[in-house]
């Protein structure tokens, strides 16, 4: 396994084939947890341990909206989610984001996804500055769009500002907020390993003790989440090079062991033993 490896990419191939309307590609797999209305809620403090995202009430019909996305089914939830407005525009942004980094194989469709939850998110944080949820989502498209675009060419176009703003303001609203620490932690890698740490602690306020620092405090909110194991492998990979080969490594093995406790999951642990055969 080699440094390149660790790239958090779709699982499929992409090709420069322009935007359509032609359905997303179904989830691979038929071994992923399916849920419903009522087993989602009792699953649910697992399920968002990573954001602590309030549950729908009982019978509420965004239950059902989650529960197709925890199995798998995410343009149904992100259709759902667009039918309930405001309240429903987390569960269509984390659908229409989480696909569109795994399972999208075109890059013209993925980025111009991820420009749509830009756009839904930041105009929901506008109208509601302290929604942690909206702001999240805005900063994980950002991240995905930018590495997308090439993360020179988004510092550039000044994305990479707006993403660390919005991250930061997370961690103030929900101290306990586990991805958004992974995300701030990562930004900080990814700046440095481009730019280097002088250029990226002057001009961008990122540090490598910072990130290690946001990693283990992310991970220590949440220790099984797949996904946080690889972006920290990667993260020590960018910031000190192949002589951390072997405890990012022991990351990726972390991550392609855990249980998945839903679709996401499923797809963080497949992409984590792609990685680790390469």
């Amino acid at each position: 396994m080699s440094h390149s490896d660790f790239k958090p990419l779709s699982l499929l191939s992409a090709s420069p084939v322009a935007a359509t309307a032609d359905p997303w590609t179904p989830l691979p797999y038929f071994d992923v947890p399916r849920f419903d209305a009522q087993s989602l809620l009792l699953d649910w403090p697992r399920l968002h341990a990573g954001h602590a995202l309030p549950p729908p009430a009982e019978g509420h019909p965004l239950a059902d909206g989650w529960a197709l996305y925890h199995s798998g089914e995410f343009e149904r939830a992100a259709t759902l989610g667009l039918r309930h407005g405001s309240e429903g525009l987390v569960l269509a942004n984390q659908s229409t984001a989480i696909y569109a980094n795994y399972l999208e194989p075109r890059e013209a469709v993925r980025l111009s996804m991820f420009r749509q939850v830009i756009e839904r998110a930041a105009d929901q944080a506008a109208a509601e500055p302290d929604n942690c949820h909206a702001l999240y989502w805005q900063a994980y498209a950002l991240g995905r769009y930018s590495q997308g675009i090439s993360v020179a060419r988004a510092l550039a176009q000044g994305l990479g500002s707006k993403l660390k703003g919005a991250l930061e303001r997370v961690i103030e609203l929900q101290p306990d907020h586990a991805d958004a620490h992974i995300a701030l932690a990562a930004f900080h890698a990814e700046v440095i390993d481009k730019v280097g740490a002088l250029v990226g602690r002057m001009t961008y306020g990122v540090r490598a003790e910072m990130s290690i620092e946001l990693f283990e405090r992310g991970i220590e909110l949440h220790p099984h989440s797949p996904g946080a194991l690889m972006e920290y492998g990667r993260a020590l990979l960018m910031l000190h090079g192949d002589a951390y080969l072997r405890e990012a490594t022991l990351l990726y093995e972390q991550a392609a062991a855990l249980q998945p406790a839903d679709a996401k999951e499923r797809l963080d642990v497949e992409l984590a033993r792609a990685g680790l055969s390469d």
